[in-house]
């Protein structure tokens, strides 16, 4: 059930008697992980109130093929690209027969057609209905076709009969969808990643901060993801857009970063790619500080030690999996095994912002990483897309064996 993390399942609700059970199966997706939205064909408001299925999904529940509201931003197209999953359960003989012949008269059909997710039946109707060849030809026809059909399964009916028509029980019905979808390697992990600068106020209109862009720590939030990891990613200040189905924190200083980190665990694995201030000013003055027109003379700025964020979370009683990064311009080996060992770390990810091309603020980054027994796996230069996937592999297959 682990896949269904972070999946995106749209539910498709027709009109049976059955649709008593999309509640159950809307709360047994949601547990396992995924974010449900619901689309009711008419008859199915029959049998169950929309407001109920808003209720347990936390999503407007949709309905209506010409709502002017949802069109307005092309909403039928939109719900397409954004489902992993179209689910119909349950799926009346009525409805099969009509996405049998790629019929686009309402909501629900018109997002099978739009949609290239993958699409899955859960038939429920009377037992002669199922049996009748007209039904099990629309079967063979969308099984062709490439639709999953769950089920159904046989036994006693609301109407009496006793046969093959039952729609599967909740709990069924979500494993079943939970396969249809590939394991990664990171599901059902809680990865919790810092990325970009902190910012360390001097007075209202100055700061002390770097060249990090962030584009690193966003890259590695989207590559685990994509390993089907749930991940928390807190930020720095950066104006890069929030990758899909991430829970964003923005922060501007290293205190208010290291707070929403501690926030954040539990965590399986914390990854820490931010550029964090390593000082800032003893006292922030309340006003623009200015300068004196008399004389020529600069101006010394006490500094202290802002706390180290990646320690801290090393030796934190729930500590997570650490993974840290280290930027350096010259000794680079050198200095991020020291830095390993030092902070108590599980990996560590050197890369060299001296050389041009790579590092901060570049789309493209060469980076080498070193374990506790200081075995080093280099990564050529590559776009930081392709990068973070490499480094989530390698620290997937780290944490696997470690948690093992």
């Amino acid at each position: 059930m682990q896949r269904l993390v972070n999946k995106r399942v749209l539910l498709g609700v027709s009109g049976g008697i059955a649709a008593y059970k999309s509640a159950e199966l809307v709360r047994r997706l949601k547990d396992a992980g995924a974010e449900v939205r619901v689309v009711m064909t008419r008859g199915a408001r029959e049998f169950i109130t929309p407001l109920t299925l808003q209720a347990l999904s936390g999503n407007p529940v949709h309905g209506d093929l010409l709502d002017p509201n949802a069109e307005a931003a092309m909403g039928h197209i939109e719900l397409a690209r954004w489902a992993d999953l179209i689910l119909v359960a349950p799926t009346t003989a009525d409805l099969m027969a009509r996405l049998a012949q790629g019929r686009g008269d309402d909501l629900l059909t018109t997002l099978v057609l739009a949609t290239d997710a993958e699409l899955a039946l859960a038939p429920a109707m009377n037992q002669a209905m199922w049996r009748d060849p007209a039904t099990q030809a629309n079967l063979q026809l969308l099984l062709e076709r490439g639709f999953k059909v769950f089920g159904p399964a046989a036994g006693e009916q609301a109407c009496g009969d006793i046969g093959p028509g039952r729609m599967l029980e909740p709990a069924d019905i979500a494993a079943r969808a939970a396969d249809c979808f590939s394991y990664g390697a990171l599901s059902g992990v809680h990865v919790l990643i810092n990325a970009g600068p902190t910012r360390e106020a001097i007075d209202p209109v100055r700061y002390i901060s770097n060249h990090s862009s962030g584009k690193m720590g966003f890259a590695l939030a989207e590559a685990a993801v994509e390993a089907g990891a749930r991940v928390t990613l807190v930020a720095g200040p950066v104006t890069l857009p929030t990758p899909g189905r991430v829970t964003r924190v923005d922060v501007v200083s290293a205190e208010e970063m290291l707070s929403a980190c501690e926030q954040a665990l539990p965590a399986d694995i914390f990854i820490a790619s931010a550029a964090v201030a390593d000082y800032r000013p003893a006292r922030v003055a309340e006003s623009k500080l200015k300068k004196d027109p008399a004389s020529g003379e600069g101006f010394t700025l006490s500094m202290v030690r802002n706390p180290d964020i990646l320690a801290t979370l090393a030796s934190h009683p729930q500590r997570p999996w650490c993974v840290g990064f280290a930027a350096e311009t010259d000794r680079l080996l050198e200095y991020a095994s020291d830095k390993l060992q030092r902070k108590n770390l599980d990996l560590i990810i050197a890369n060299d912002v001296s050389q041009p091309g790579i590092g901060f603020n570049s789309d493209e980054n060469a980076v080498t990483l070193i374990d506790r027994a200081l075995q080093q796996h280099h990564l050529p230069c590559a776009s930081k897309q392709k990068l973070a996937r490499q480094i989530i592999a390698h620290i997937a297959s780290r944490f696997s064996g470690h948690s093992e």
